[in-house]
């Protein structure tokens, strides 16, 4: 074990007590043991504090509580594994992740971060209708590939592919690219990493399945739905990307097309709902063309 690369595990919380606890033991019951684990309270008032706290006490070797004033350490700076992963404090790990994601990064030195699809968790709940629900999304790129930059971003930024997720991040490589943007907490804060990453290095993207991702009413994406946070967060994030790649000096004109489309979905949401179904009508009518032409 002494040889194996360490990996800073990274559960990042607030008001997370009726779930965290699933979340951390899913990381002791990895195959890989060479890994700590940084618990980051974000300001937390309900009991996931004491929760964490508790772990921590229980395994001080592998377990670091972190609270720090204003709550904005994500906990990189404190992670002392050449390699880092994320996992949401109400998201669950396969026990296969750590140890599959670090031989791949091994093989593919040239990789600065692996990812695979995730399955979207409806049946934690236990109930009958929620059994059928489980799925793995589209990774929406061939598997078991590196991507070179910056092919993989406007594919993502566009919903063309999957936004890298249940990541396994080469450390060197985000202190390169700056980490997270202080400005996205919560919604877009991934998007934000991912995009720096994805437009800097190249990334594995591997077909397999190792991250369930929790489907329940109080989670940051759907009660962003629900506050319209996340159409603002959309606006902030499209800001955000024009101004750094500006900044960056990307030149891609793949990249620059696939941001000006999507500001002008944001800007134009009934035109293009309108686009799209014409693009749909028009995949159909190619289809029953190609069928009536082989028959």
């Amino acid at each position: 074990m002494n040889n194996q690369p360490f990996v800073s595990v990274i559960i990042i919380f607030w008001n997370a007590d009726r779930f965290i606890a699933e979340a951390i033991e899913s990381v002791f019951a990895q195959t890989y043991r060479a890994w700590e684990l940084l618990l980051v309270d974000d300001g937390s008032s309900d009991c996931s504090t004491t929760i964490a706290r508790s772990y921590s006490e229980r395994d001080p070797q592998h377990v670091r509580y972190l609270e720090h004033p204003g709550h904005a350490n994500r906990g990189i700076g404190n992670a002392q594994g050449a390699n880092v992963a994320f996992l949401d404090a109400d998201d669950v790990w396969l026990s296969n992740i750590l140890e599959e994601q670090v031989a791949i990064l091994e093989t593919y030195p040239e990789a600065a971060m692996v990812y695979g699809p995730i399955e979207y968790w409806y049946s934690w709940t236990g109930m009958p209708e929620d059994r059928e629900r489980d799925y793995v999304e589209k990774l929406g790129v061939p598997p078991d590939t590196i991507i070179e930059p910056p092919r993989l971003f406007p594919l993502f930024l566009r919903d063309k592919a999957t936004v890298p997720s249940g990541i396994l991040v080469r450390r060197d490589v985000i202190e390169r690219v700056g980490g997270f943007e202080d400005t996205f907490r919560g919604e877009y804060e991934d998007q934000v990493f991912c995009a720096k990453i994805c437009l800097d290095a190249p990334v594995f993207a591997s077909g397999q399945c190792w991250y369930r991702y929790r489907q329940h009413p109080g989670s940051c994406v759907l009660t962003g739905q629900i506050t319209g946070e996340t159409h603002s967060a959309r606006l902030l994030f499209l800001n955000w990307l024009t101004k750094y790649l500006s900044e960056q000096k990307v030149k891609d004109q793949g990249v620059w097309r696939a941001l000006s489309l999507e500001l002008w979905r944001f800007s134009h949401p009934r035109a293009f709902r309108l686009l799209r179904r014409g693009e749909r009508f028009m995949n159909r009518i190619n289809g029953l063309l190609a069928q009536y032409g082989e028959s």
